[in-house]
């Protein structure tokens, strides 16, 4: 993302404020370092570059200013946006965020032309534009960053389709399943994350540009024409809310936080697999760390990491709300505040989705002793009481009597499996019982969809492989920015005109 020069501090120059028609002398340097929110919103920069240059197409459009001042302008902001890209764009104290910063940029480089780019727009709905903007970026951004881990997860299922573990309950053992189904749980989980993306898109989707302060424009302004210069689908409904909506903001920051809770479960799974009480994994050196006094210690610092700043993205979503919930309408200042904590959100989380890939990539899953783990027979006590209940016994009857047989094998330290083949008629069960102790048979019979037998395991890698492929074509169809030919505005629909497809309103 662009950052200002200069360790990220303004320079020390000033400009005169957009609204020192009306107050006058300078503001209270206190007053000025405590309002700027320059340090967060520098990085919608190129959102806002972007917004204005439909912008100025825009005022050319409806002829409030020339093709000679539009192209001044355009240059100007193409200029700007190389300085970014470059890292030497500096901004000043005065400039307050990135819409003045901007401004003030684009007159110094073009004169006169750039004070006719404000004509027609607010702050308000510029920087609603540039959130709107942020937020289907990092929809997109994220979507494909999350098929990257469902793949990773997929490549290691695919290795360990016959790898047998204990499911757990409690974190006590349950019954076995394969590892592979174990890792296309935490696809499922990323899979559900991904659709709430697609949905926060689309409801980002929506432009506000047009409302100007809170009540539209005097101007002859088609707002239809910057929606489908930006990609937009609709158009706001409502100039008070377009200005004043955030909700788009608190759905991204709420999917990253359900997001960081799926990774955060999926690092403490791997923590505790890498202890040595379980030894199920073993982490390469590249993704581990040491200790500052114990010699033998490789800890699993990472996972621990991403453990524990899933609190960024959760605390995100509780400051939003927050913020949020006490506001009038239209527009109050408190929204400033809304950049920190969906910045947070979305940096961390893409932050952890990386470093989970990057450690799947590498980490070594230890078979043997997830097999050892998945053989002790008690797993295999559910398997025992459906014989019973196939045997024509109520499954109550069935439950009580297994569970009889545990606390025996228990009281008499030897293993379920041994003490079913050995006093199955004192147990009141046929002697066939015993044969239900065979692990693999055991997977082998559950192929209902959604579990853990081969062919179920199977046809879920072919379900995972379909999702992430999904995942990334709507992810590469929205960055390649195919636009539809209409946009709508609540419900009805305004002609538009392509980006690039001449117009009668549109200057060649």
């Amino acid at each position: 993302m662009p950052r200002a020069t200069d360790g990220g501090r303004p320079a020390g120059r000033r400009a005169a404020k957009a609204w020192s028609g009306r107050l006058q002398g300078a503001s209270n340097p206190i007053m000025e370092q405590y309002s700027t929110s320059l340090p967060w919103d520098f990085q919608l920069a190129e959102h806002d570059v972007q917004g204005s240059r439909a912008h100025a197409r825009a005022l050319c459009s409806a002829g409030l200013i020339d093709g000679p001042t539009r192209d001044s302008l355009l240059a100007g902001l193409d200029a700007i946006a190389g300085e970014l890209g470059s890292g030497t764009f500096v901004p000043l104290e005065s400039d307050e965020d990135i819409h003045m910063a901007v401004e003030r940029r684009l007159t110094e480089l073009v004169g006169e032309p750039g004070q006719r780019l404000h004509t027609g727009r607010s702050r308000n709905d510029q920087v609603a534009l540039d959130l709107r903007l942020y937020t289907r970026a990092a929809c997109r951004r994220l979507v494909g960053t999350i098929a990257d881990l469902q793949a990773e997860l997929v490549r290691r299922a695919r290795e360990h389709r016959q790898t047998v573990l204990p499911g757990y309950t409690h974190l006590q053992r349950g019954q076995p399943v394969h590892l592979a189904h174990h890792l296309l749980a935490y696809l499922e989980m990323l899979g559900r994350d991904g659709q709430r993306l697609r949905d926060c898109h689309s409801r980002a989707d929506v432009s506000p540009l047009g409302a100007a302060g809170l009540a539209g424009s005097t101007l002859p302004l088609r707002r239809e024409e910057t929606a489908a210069e930006l990609g937009f689908t609709e158009l706001s409904a409502n100039s008070l809310d377009a200005v004043s909506d955030r909700d788009f903001a608190v759905e991204l920051t709420f999917a990253c936080a359900l997001m960081a809770v799926h990774l955060s479960r999926l690092a403490e799974d791997l923590i505790i697999w890498n202890s040595a009480e379980f030894s199920f994994i073993t982490l390469p050196d590249s993704w581990s760390t040491g200790s500052s006094i114990m010699p033998q210690k490789k800890n699993p610092d990472v996972l621990e990491l991403v453990r524990g700043r899933s609190a960024v993205p959760i605390g995100s979503l509780m400051g939003l709300l927050t913020l949020l919930k006490g506001l009038p309408l239209s527009y109050n200042r408190d929204l400033q505040e809304d950049k920190r904590h969906l910045f947070a959100a979305v940096e961390v989380t893409e932050a952890s989705l990386r470093a989970l890939t990057g450690i799947l990539a590498e980490v070594q899953f230890e078979e043997q002793r997830m097999r050892a783990a998945a053989s002790d027979p008690e797993l295999l006590a559910t398997d025992l009481a459906e014989f019973l209940v196939l045997e024509g016994m109520p499954f109550r009857r069935a439950h009580e009597a297994v569970g009889q047989a545990v606390r025996r094998a228990r009281q008499q330290a030897i293993p379920l499996h041994r003490l079913v083949a050995e006093q199955w008629a004192e147990l009141g069960m046929p002697e066939q019982a015993a044969a239900v102790f065979d692990l693999s048979r055991s997977l082998s019979r559950r192929e209902q969809v959604g579990a853990p037998g081969p062919r179920a395991t199977e046809e879920a890698l072919r379900r995972a492989k379909r999702q992430i492929l999904a995942g990334r074509e709507w992810a590469r169809r929205q960055e390649s920015g195919r636009l539809p030919s209409r946009v709508q505005a609540g419900s009805a629909e305004v002609a538009t005109i392509r980006p690039g497809q001449p117009s009668a309103h549109r200057e060649a």
